[in-house]
């Protein structure tokens, strides 16, 4: 029987998820084992972890040699657990025994570098790397508003977005499901205030985009792209994200809301909707091509679109760890297709000779 490995920070992540997954593995002859890249041992190469036992549909304590098949969830951030599993895992990616379902995407930076240079250029929202403060109150005297965003951020955490008033600085974020604000008095005050900013981690700046709706609350279309049994891209849903009025994310972890896609849809007037329906479908068909040639290869993307009051299209984000909370909350029916999905493509990846796929992009690992 095949084993499915799920890797992920810590024991408790995602449960929800992987349990469903895990329920239905039996039955497409695989087991599923979730373990930790820090439990595995370098000597012998086998690894501590928890196996999916479908009689009692509890996890069991076992160690077994590393899946050679593995599903990476693993999310960073900047403790030391996470930069030791992450040359753990960047050593994993290199060898030629073990075949991840995806191999992750870089740093928003560099994703913008390699897009800049296709035909969705003009969906992408001007950006530029943050070298130092000057950098920002130089924008911030041209454009008035602008929007900063960590390199490697996630779920919405740390982006801050700057007002330049007549004699003061308006900065808003949200932290914990709440709107933060604070006003600068002056530049000198706000100079001080983006040092330390500058010094916890790097910054990508964008125009700020008007993309709230008619009650002045922020919303963009999340998009899930996957790969079938056939190793074939599809969208598997899309659906509507809102945010607090006033607020400046519409993710789930800064207390956003959803609706269906197509109850939206159908609430604006029909020329637009023909117009959003043909230009996303331009984007998402786009999309995954560029990105596989450019890094390595992916199973599924989530795409974060933001449609301004202008009517302008804008790709805000792409994921290559996307959650499914927008779809099941919206489309239900989707539920046995995004539990099995992974374990379908899994199968498909050890049935086929992947020594292709891995030879031709010995590239730069990402994660």
């Amino acid at each position: 029987m095949l084993t499915f490995g799920i890797m992920t920070l810590n024991r408790e992540s995602e449960n929800a998820y992987i349990n469903e997954l895990a329920n239905r593995a039996e039955s497409l002859e695989m087991e599923v084992f979730r373990f930790i890249p820090s439990d595995i041992n370098p000597h012998d190469l086998q690894v501590k972890g928890v196996k999916f036992d479908s009689d009692t549909a509890s996890w069991l304590e076992c160690t077994i040699p590393i899946p050679t098949i593995i599903y990476d969830r693993c999310f960073y951030g900047e403790d030391e657990h996470s930069k030791q599993c992450l040359s753990i895992v960047t050593w994993l990616k290199s060898r030629k025994d073990i075949t991840f379902l995806g191999y992750g995407l870089p740093n928003k930076w560099e994703l913008y570098q390699t897009l800049k240079t296709t035909k969705l250029a003009s969906y992408l929202p001007s950006t530029q790397a943050v070298p130092d403060v000057e950098s920002i109150l130089t924008e911030l005297a041209l454009k008035k508003k602008i929007i900063l965003k960590p390199i490697n951020g996630s779920q919405g955490y740390g982006i801050y977005y700057l007002k330049k008033n007549d004699k003061t600085i308006h900065v808003k974020t949200e932290k914990q499901k709440r709107i933060i604000s604070r006003i600068f008095p002056n530049e000198a005050k706000l100079s001080q205030w983006l040092k330390l900013l500058l010094k916890q981690r790097d910054y990508l700046l964008q125009p700020y985009l008007e993309l709230s709706n008619k009650d002045h609350k922020p919303f963009d279309i999340r998009i899930l792209l996957q790969k079938n049994e056939q190793g074939v891209w599809g969208e598997q849903g899309r659906g509507i994200r809102i945010g607090t009025t006033g607020g400046i994310l519409s993710n789930l972890a800064a207390g956003g809301n959803v609706i269906n896609f197509k109850d939206w849809l159908i609430s604006l007037p029909p020329a637009k909707a023909e117009y959003i329906q043909q230009e996303l479908n331009y984007i998402l068909t786009s999309l995954p091509s560029p990105l596989e040639h450019a890094f390595m290869p992916l199973f599924e993307i989530g795409i974060d679109i933001g449609i301004a009051k202008d009517g302008s299209i804008w790709i805000l984000d792409i994921n290559s760890k996307p959650g499914r909370k927008v779809l099941l909350s919206t489309n239900p029916e989707l539920q046995e297709s995004l539990y099995t999905k992974p374990l379908l493509y899994g199968k498909y990846l050890t049935e086929n000779d992947q020594t292709e796929r891995k030879v031709y992009y010995e590239k730069t690992l990402s994660h």
